[in-house]
């Protein structure tokens, strides 16, 4: 066995800490979306690097296989692999670092030659388009649908190919249920994708795409000096709500239109909602996460000055980053540790999004 050096186990040891402290916050706050795959993924990636006795250079190759990423002993006797919640049986447990527009385009270079087949999404049979496009942000933990059409819906819009990063899905051939073809832009005016019957996985200029779309999440965005503290006549908000945000916001710091945007994406400014999974009312606390913040979440004033709690609490952690801390407040503060910044799931990345969008902020 390899030794491995003592500063490295360390490091591990406390990401591993790290993860356990903060699996049930994180397993609360993905309760109203169901997102548990995302956490349970996140946990598996911290346990498998801290067992893993010489770790390598990550490369998506080593990190995975058709068969499915390795299950360490100390993740299955804490029954976090093999869950069955998974989004991809390729999902990779290589590592804890940030999924990063060069790692996609890593990842796909592997699958350089693979041949193209109709329908396919192995490298084992071949791939189609879009099934290549998916097995790969599959093998970094991300789920994408299936299809082109699917796909471009996926993530946010990018201007144009001079706005486009590595990483990001450019595609083509648009017909009337949606686009007929997807790559994966690799800079300097290129894609990998794979073209058609008769061909295989390559390298090409990428033209003059229809649509691109960006499915990671980039920096840390938005500052929250930058906020406007009044509340947006776009939020809609219900008059009887307006004095419990300013109230709050007055209390703990956190503006009123963060307050009341969160409040819009959580329950539509329902009071008396309660989730499938069991979050409740206006900003849609689990009950412990209410016990523990001494709050009664179907109390409005009570749930709005909770969430603030929470809200500013991350803010402080995160030097003032809103989208980091909308982050922690939907997927966890462990999974925004995890990445590095905002974890790249569909759900947490819409979240983050939609709630910027209210506010006429950036991501």
């Amino acid at each position: 066995m390899t030794s491995v050096d003592a500063s490295v186990m360390v490091a591990r040891m406390q990401a591993l800490g790290a993860e356990i402290t903060s699996l049930g916050p994180a397993l609360e706050q993905a309760a109203p979306s169901g997102e548990f795959a995302n956490v349970l993924s996140n946990a598996n990636a911290v346990l498998a690097a801290a067992s893993d006795p010489a770790p390598e250079p990550t490369t998506s190759a080593a990190a995975t296989s058709s068969a499915g990423a390795a299950v360490t002993p100390s993740a299955s006797l804490l029954g976090l692999a093999d869950s069955g919640v998974s989004g991809s049986s390729d999902s990779s447990s290589s590592s804890g670092s940030a999924v990063t527009g060069t790692s996609v385009v890593a990842d796909a270079e592997q699958y350089l030659g693979v041949p193209y087949q109709w329908g396919g999404t192995s490298p084992t049979t071949g791939f189609d388009c879009s099934g290549l496009v998916q097995h790969v942000y599959a093998d970094l933990g991300i789920s994408l649908p299936r299809t082109s059409q699917e796909q471009v819906t996926a993530g946010t819009p990018v201007d144009s190919i001079a706005d486009a990063q590595p990483g990001d899905l450019v595609f083509f051939e648009p017909s009337a249920s949606g686009p007929g073809h997807v790559g994966i832009y690799i800079g300097n005016g290129q894609m990998i994708d794979a073209p058609h019957t008769g061909t295989d996985v390559r390298i090409q200029a990428v033209g003059q795409p229809i649509a691109i779309r960006r499915i990671l999440p980039s920096g840390t965005g938005s500052s929250v000096s930058t906020l406007s503290g009044a509340i947006p006549s776009n939020l809609n908000v219900p008059a009887a709500l307006v004095p419990l945000f300013d109230s709050a916001s007055a209390q703990s710091g956190v503006p009123a239109s963060l307050l009341a945007a969160v409040a819009k994406q959580e329950s539509g400014y329902d009071p008396s909602a309660v989730s499938s999974a069991g979050a409740e009312g206006l900003m849609q606390l689990m009950p412990s996460t209410a016990a523990g913040l001494g709050v009664n979440a179907f109390d409005p004033a009570q749930a709005i000055d909770g969430a603030a709690q929470l809200l500013g609490g991350y803010l402080k952690q995160y030097n003032g980053s809103v989208p980091l801390a909308l982050a922690a407040y939907n997927a966890g503060p462990g999974a925004v540790a995890q990445y590095g910044g905002v974890p790249p799931y569909a759900q947490t990345t819409a979240y983050v999004n939609n709630i910027l969008g209210m506010l006429g902020a950036s991501s």
